[in-house]
C-alpha cells in the first residue's frame, strides 16, 4: 500500500469515527443522525472508488449542514468530517 493510499485510509477512518459518534448521539435530531448514518454507508461502498465515495459523503454532509435544527457542536462534527474527506482524492 503506499504511503497516500495509507493517508486515504487513515482520514477515512477518522471521518467514519466521527459520523459514528454523530449517529450515536441521542443529543442529535433524529434526521441528522439518520444523514450521518447515510453518509457512512456511503463510505463503506467498495463498489466505488475511495474518492467517490468521499464525494459522495460530502455532498450529503453539505446538504444536512445547513440544517437549522442542528447543534453547533454538531454542525463543527459534520464540517470536521467534511474538511477531512475533502482531502481524498483519487
Amino acid at each position: 500500500m503506499s504511503k497516500k493510499q495509507e493517508e486515504y485510509v487513515q482520514k477515512f477512518n477518522q471521518a467514519m469515527a466521527v459520523l459514528t459518534r454523530v449517529a450515536d448521539d441521542n443529543t442529535t435530531p433524529r434526521n441528522i443522525r439518520r444523514t450521518a448514518k447515510q453518509a457512512s454507508d456511503m463510505l463503506l461502498n467498495e463498489s466505488l472508488s475511495l474518492a467517490a465515495r468521499a464525494a459522495n459523503a460530502i455532498d450529503v454532509l453539505d446538504q444536512i449542514s445547513q440544517d437549522p435544527n442542528m447543534p453547533m457542536y454538531t454542525r463543527t462534527r459534520i464540517w470536521n468530517v467534511i474538511s477531512v474527506l475533502e482531502g481524498i482524492r483519487d
